[in-house]
């Protein structure tokens, strides 16, 4: 079902239409006194027409089903063999299917059908090579495209990490929770200055990194919820199960990413106090939850830009993509866990 929705019907029935428009004429090469009465020249011409749909179509069909399973780009060699396969093997099935069809449905044969195969294998062998080398160019040039978008997106992932952290909100909220601090609790107020350098640490340390350990992004979170605890108190409160999976990877940035939009878009208060909870399910997946109590935001300070970054990195790392679930009651990301690095 994944292979038939990314088929385009439209220009499918175009192709078709074509193939037969050649193939049918093209009889008279093998069979010129066919058209000696139209009514044997039209039935020539038909019988032409569909072996060349089922020829060049059905093979087509076969190369690019197994593009879709064997990607050239990850594993040649098996899609190559897979594709010589393919042609021996559904070539012969189609004519000789064609044949009995043709010799027990209309009672029309087509005489002897071993040249008619071999003809048809070589001929096929002809097409499938085009049609693998345009695949395989097509599938070449997406990967080159795929690479300069993706360079692309983390550069604007970059920009706007290092944008987020270091806004003028961000900073003020911090600075305002610290001289506070250094009033009420000098050693809560040294400990925040450290946590808070940690949080720019990690951002320049992290610049030129396409996955890390969850382990290192949940120590950087710590530090960034630390100063977010300082700020709401209990009117933040977190869940965090983690334990066992810690050596997985994933993109930076991408958990602090969505908890700063659940704090960002969700009232905060203590008669509605925010619970965002980080757990692993079935060690496949980080799930990121938070419930939802929105808060209105303008337009020009809701861009969604943070999420859409996190999604455009992981379709260049995992062919997982990643699942947003918006409500009712609670809004929920969940981020695909690689097992090694890229």
């Amino acid at each position: 079902m994944g292979y038939l929705k990314t088929l385009n019907w439209k220009r499918e029935l175009k192709e078709t239409a074509l193939i037969a428009l050649i193939g049918g004429p093209s009889v008279y090469f093998w069979c010129d006194t066919c058209f000696n009465t139209w009514g044997v020249a039209l039935g020539a011409m038909t019988i032409s027409a569909i072996q060349w749909i089922l020829l060049w179509q059905g093979n087509a069909h076969v190369s690019t089903y197994l593009t879709f399973k064997i990607p050239w780009l990850e594993n040649p060699g098996k899609r190559f063999l897979w594709g010589v396969i393919g042609v021996i093997v559904y070539t012969p099935l189609a004519v000789y299917t064609l044949f009995i069809v043709l010799k027990h449905g209309f009672g029309i044969d087509l005489g002897d059908i071993k040249w008619t195969l071999l003809i048809s294998v070589g001929i096929t062998f002809v097409i499938s090579f085009f049609l693998n080398s345009v695949e395989f160019l097509r599938n070449w040039k997406k990967a080159s495209l795929d690479a300069e978008r993706l360079k692309k997106e983390q550069m604007e992932a970059k920009y706007e990490t290092l944008k987020n952290q270091v806004n003028p909100h961000f900073l003020f909220n911090s600075l305002n929770a610290l001289t506070n601090l250094v009033y009420e609790d000098q050693d809560q107020a040294a400990k925040f200055i450290r946590e808070l350098s940690k949080v720019y640490r990690y951002v320049l340390d992290t610049r030129a990194q396409e996955v890390v350990s969850l382990q290192t992004e949940m120590d950087f979170v710590n530090s960034y919820l630390f100063l977010q605890k300082i700020r709401f108190d209990e009117k933040l409160q977190l869940d965090i199960k983690i334990e066992g999976f810690e050596q997985k990877m994933l993109p930076p940035m991408a958990i602090q990413m969505l908890l700063e939009n659940a704090i960002k878009h969700n009232i905060i208060a203590e008669e509605e106090p925010l619970t965002i909870h980080i757990e692993i399910e079935n060690g496949e997946r980080l799930m990121v939850r938070n419930n939802l109590q929105k808060k209105n935001i303008p337009l020009e300070e809701s861009s969604g830009m943070g999420l859409s970054n996190i999604k455009s990195r992981y379709e260049f790392l995992s062919s997982t993509p990643v699942e947003v679930i918006d409500g009712p009651k609670e809004f929920i990301v969940k981020l695909p866990l690689l097992a090694f690095e890229k």
